[in-house]
């Protein structure tokens, strides 16, 4: 597993990181959508403090994932449903 040595903006600070070379672009692309959210957040509400900022944006990621969350586990549910009524018709069948 090979890692590459990379310097990520949020915000006003610089974070190193070891990363895996496939996951570079979607790291560094996560770090663009979360300084997309600061600017929006800052000229929305008017505020300059960073970790009000980052809190913000960490709670609105937290929603966003619970709702994806939640959305997978109704269509596992409907999928194993799906598989159980057609498993039903081919047992039916035979």
């Amino acid at each position: 597993m090979e890692t590459l040595a990379i310097r990520l903006k949020i915000g006003d600070r610089e974070y190193p990181m070891r990363v895996k070379i496939e996951d570079e672009s979607k790291i560094r692309h996560a770090g663009k959508l979360i300084n997309e959210k600061l600017k929006k957040y800052k000229e929305e509400y008017g505020l300059d403090d960073n970790q009000d900022l980052l809190a913000m944006v960490a709670f609105d990621c937290m929603v966003e994932s619970l709702e994806t969350s939640q959305v997978n586990t109704e269509d596992s549910e409907h999928i194993k449903s799906s598989i159980s009524h057609i498993n039903s018709l081919l047992v039916k069948a035979l």
